[in-house]
C-alpha cells in the first residue's frame, strides 16, 4: 500500500518560557499600582503634598501606562527555527527576489561603506539570476556610481571565490579584517587565491580613496552627472552589470538609481527613494519578494534569503507572514555598549514578544516584503484581486506608465513565481526612467496607500503600521550567525522635580520614618533587578546595563523632548521637521580600534542644552542642601529629605557623562556657550523655586 510523502516544514515556532520573567513584571505592577495609589489617597484624603505630589503623580502615570504597554509585548515571546535545507527539496522553484540597497550621502556615508554591503549581497547563496541588487544614490553622486562600477569589476573575482570556498562573511572588509573568518581550506591553492582577492580589494579601495581625493572627470559615462545638484537632477539610472551567466560563477544584476529632484517637488525623504526603487525594479526584473537594507547593514550571513523563503513560502496562510524582520545587529560593538545603540536587550524581548501579538514593527532595514503588500494588497484581497483587475483603476493608483501597471496587474494577480519575460535591462532604462521622475506620482496613491508610507521623516513606521493595519502579521527572525551586521555611529520633568524640591524647601516623596517610604524604594529597586535580569538572560553585563539605563534617561530628556518640540512645532506649522543623515565611519579594514572609543564627545548643538541644565540644576540643589545643614536651620517637617537628596544624586549619576564633560578638553568637553546658556537657565529655575509660588 503506498504512503503519502508528506514534506517536512520549512520552520518551527517554538513559545518561549518565561516564568521568572513575567513573575518579575507582575512584581513590579504591583508596586507602581501601590505607588500611584498612595498618591491620590495623598493629595485626595490627607490633602498633602501639593504641587510636587500632582507633578509626581503625572509622572509616574505617564510612567506606569508607558512602561505597560511595553512590557505588555514581552509576555509572551515566540521564536521561529528556519530548515533552508529543506526548502530545494519542497519548493519547486524559488522565486526572484529584488534587493534594495539606500544611500543619500557620499560624505556622510562614503562610498566604500556601499561597496561592502553590496558586495555582501551579490555574493548571497540563491540562483544569481533571481538575484538582481539596485541601489538608491539620493545624495545623485557620481563618486558612489563610480565606486560601484569598480565594485562590479571586482563581484566578478568575489562572487565565485566566496561560493567556492564557502565563505561565511562576505563584506570584504570583514573577512580580510579578520583572520577567524577564513575559511578552513588550508590548501596552497586556497591560500594563493586568498591573497590575490586581498590585493584586488585593498586596490579597489586605493581607486575610490584615490578619487575621493582628486574628483572624477565628468565625460563619458559620468557625462549624466555634469551640472546636477544634489536637490535638482533629473532620473539617472546605469545598468552597472547585467548577469546573462546562471550557476557560481555567475554575478546578479547591478543597477545604480538617482531619481530626479526638483526644487517644487518635495522628495519625501527615504520614502520616496524607496518607491522609486519599487518602480523602477518593477520595470526590470519585478521579483515578488523585496530585500532592503541601509548601505552599512551588510549581509553576514549568505542564507539569508533562504532563510527569509522558509517563512515567507512555508506559511500555511500568506496573513501570517506579510514581512519577515531581521533584528539590527552591529560589528565591533564596544565593549558593554556605553552609548546604549546595540538594541540587544530590547530586539530580543520586544520583538519576540510582538510576534505573538501580529508582529514586529517594520525597522527600515533587513526586512524581506512581499512586493504585493508593498502595493497594497490586503490580505483578503490577496486571492481575487488578480479577477477584478481594470486598467484604470491600476493607472489611478500606481501611475499612467501602462508597461508599469502591467508588471503590477501580474504580482497582484497572485500569478507563480516565474521572472518576466523581459527584453533586457538595459533596453527598460528609458521607460524606468519615466516612473522616477518626481511628477510621476501626480494624482496616484504612492505614499496614501501604495508603497512606502509618506507623512514622517522615517518611511519604516509609519509604513509598518499601514501593513499591520490591513491585517498583515509579521515574523521575527533572529538567526545563527546573524542575518545582517551594521555599524553605529561612535523623562523631563521627573528629573528637575528633586532639585526643585530641595531648592524650594519642599517634599515628593514620602518620608524616612513614614512606611510609605518603602513603596518607591519596593518598586525602584523590582524595577531595576526585572531590567537587570534581562540583560543578563541575554548575555550582557552590569555594567552595559548600567550603560544603556544612563543613554535612556539622556535620551529621553534631549533627543525625545527635541523631538517631542519638533512635532507641536510642525502642528502649528511653524516650522518642517528635517532628517539629518546619520555619519558612518569610513572603513579602516586594517588598523586597531581607536583608544578613545567610548568616549562622549560634544558640540555647539543645542540638543546638549537640556541635560548639561539637568546636571547643573541636580548639582546647585545638592550644595544648597549641604548649605543648609551647616547652617543648622530650622527643620521644616514638609521640607525636602534624603529621599530628594538620593534622587537628585542619582540623577547627577544618570547624566554623568555630562558631568565628565564639563571638565573635558576638546571635542570631549561641553562647549562654553553650552555651558552658559544651561548656567542661564539654571538661574531663571533657581529663582522660580526660590519664589515657591506653587508651593501650596
Amino acid at each position: 500500500m503506498a504512503t503519502n510523502h508528506v514534506a517536512p516544514p520549512l520552520f518551527e515556532r517554538i513559545s518561549a518560557k518565561n516564568t521568572l520573567h513575567r513573575v518579575l513584571i507582575l512584581v513590579v505592577l504591583f508596586f507602581f499600582i501601590s505607588l500611584i495609589g498612595y498618591r491620590l489617597f495623598s493629595l485626595a484624603v490627607l490633602r498633602r503634598g501639593g504641587l510636587p505630589w500632582l507633578v509626581a503623580l503625572f509622572c509616574e502615570s505617564c510612567f506606569c501606562f508607558v512602561w505597560i504597554c511595553s512590557t505588555s509585548t514581552k509576555w509572551n515571546a515566540v521564536d521561529y527555527i528556519t530548515f533552508p535545507d529543506r526548502l530545494l527539496h519542497s519548493v519547486p522553484e524559488l522565486p526572484p527576489v529584488d534587493l534594495f540597497v539606500t544611500t543619500a550621502d557620499a560624505v556622510l556615508e562614503p562610498p566604500i561603506i556601499t561597496v561592502n554591503t553590496v558586495l555582501s549581497l551579490l555574493a548571497l547563496d540563491y540562483p544569481v539570476e533571481k538575484l538582481a541588487c539596485y541601489v538608491s544614490d539620493d545624495g545623485c553622486s557620481p563618486l558612489t556610481f563610480y565606486s560601484l562600477l569598480e565594485a562590479s569589476k571586482f563581484a566578478k573575482l568575489w562572487v565565485p571565490f566566496c561560493k567556492k570556498y564557502g565563505v561565511q562573511v562576505r563584506a570584504p572588509f570583514r573577512y580580510f579584517s579578520d583572520q577567524s573568518l577564513t575559511s578552513g581550506d588550508d590548501s596552497s591553492q586556497f591560500r594563493q587565491e586568498w591573497q590575490k582577492m586581498k590585493e584586488e580589494y585593498e586596490r579597489l579601495c586605493q581607486k575610490i580613496q584615490n578619487t575621493t581625493q582628486k574628483g572624477l572627470d565628468l565625460t563619458g559615462e559620468f557625462a549624466d552627472f555634469t551640472n546636477t545638484e544634489r536637490k535638482n537632477h533629473p532620473s539617472i539610472i546605469k545598468v552597472i552589470w547585467e548577469n546573462v551567466e546562471a550557476g557560481e560563477r555567475g554575478v546578479p544584476h547591478l543597477v545604480y538609481i538617482s531619481r530626479e529632484k526638483r526644487p517644487k517637488y518635495f522628495h519625501q525623504y527615504k520614502a520616496g527613494a524607496m518607491n522609486v526603487l519599487s518602480r523602477v525594479s518593477g520595470m526590470m526584473t519585478n521579483g515578488h519578494f523585496i530585500l532592503n537594507v541601509d548601505c552599512d547593514m551588510f549581509s553576514n550571513n549568505p542564507q539569508v534569503v533562504l532563510h527569509a523563503m522558509c517563512l515567507l513560502l512555508g506559511s500555511k496562510n500568506e496573513r501570517d507572514c506579510g514581512f519577515v524582520q531581521f533584528p539590527q545587529k552591529f560589528y565591533d560593538g564596544l565593549k558593554d555598549d556605553p552609548f546604549g545603540n546595540q538594541l540587544i536587550v530590547l530586539q530580543y524581548f520586544f520583538s519576540r514578544g510582538a510576534t505573538e501579538i501580529q508582529g514586529p514593527l517594520y525597522a527600515g532595514t533587513g526586512c524581506f516584503h512581499r512586493r504585493k503588500v508593498i502595493y497594497g494588497l490586503s490580505p483578503n484581497e490577496s486571492q481575487i484581486y488578480g479577477k477584478t483587475l481594470i486598467d484604470e483603476k491600476l493607472k489611478k493608483g500606481f501611475g499612467k506608465s501602462l508597461r508599469f501597471c502591467e508588471t503590477v496587474a501580474s504580482i497582484l494577480s497572485g500569478s507563480r513565481y516565474k521572472v518576466d519575460s523581459f527584453p533586457g535591462l538595459s533596453s527598460t532604462v528609458a521607460a524606468a526612467i519615466h516612473v522616477a521622475s518626481c511628477s510621476y506620482e501626480y494624482n496616484s496613491s504612492w505614499g496614501k496607500e501604495v508603497g512606502w508610507m509618506y507623512g514622517s521623516t522615517t518611511e519604516d513606521v509609519l509604513t509598518g503600521l499601514k501593513i499591520h493595519s490591513k491585517g498583515w502579521r509579521s515574523i521575527y527572525l533572529d538567526t545563527n550567525p546573524a542575518a545582517f551586521l551594521g555599524s553605529t555611529p561612535t523623562e523631563l520633568c521627573y528629573a528637575i522635580l528633586p532639585a526643585y524640591c530641595i531648592i524650594s524647601n519642599s517634599s515628593f516623596l514620602p518620608k524616612v520614618e513614614d512606611p510609605a517610604i518603602l513603596i518607591p524604594i519596593a518598586l525602584f529597586i523590582s524595577y531595576n533587578v526585572t531590567s537587570m535580569w534581562e540583560f543578563n538572560h541575554v548575555g550582557q553585563t552590569a555594567r552595559a546595563w548600567w550603560n544603556n539605563e544612563k543613554m535612556r534617561k539622556t535620551t529621553s530628556t534631549s533627543s525625545w523632548f527635541f523631538g517631542f518640540l519638533a512635532v507641536i512645532l510642525k502642528l502649528l506649522g511653524v516650522s518642517q521637521i528635517v532628517f539629518e543623515i546619520t555619519p558612518k565611519d569610513q572603513l579602516e579594514v586594517f588598523e586597531g580600534k581607536k583608544s578613545d572609543a567610548g568616549r562622549f564627545t560634544f558640540d555647539e548643538s543645542s540638543i546638549f542644552i537640556p541635560n548639561t541644565t539637568i546636571v547643573f540644576l541636580n548639582l546647585t540643589s545638592l550644595a544648597i542642601f549641604l548649605l543648609r545643614l551647616a547652617q543648622q536651620q530650622k527643620h521644616n517637617v514638609d521640607g525636602a529629605g534624603l529621599g530628594e537628596v538620593l534622587y537628585s544624586i542619582l540623577a547627577v549619576l544618570y547624566l554623568s557623562p555630562f558631568l565628565k564633560g564639563l571638565f573635558g578638553k576638546g571635542k570631549y568637553g561641553i562647549p562654553r556657550s553650552i555651558m552658559c546658556k544651561s548656567v542661564i537657565l539654571t538661574l531663571l529655575f533657581v529663582l522660580f523655586c526660590m519664589l515657591n509660588i506653587f508651593n501650596f
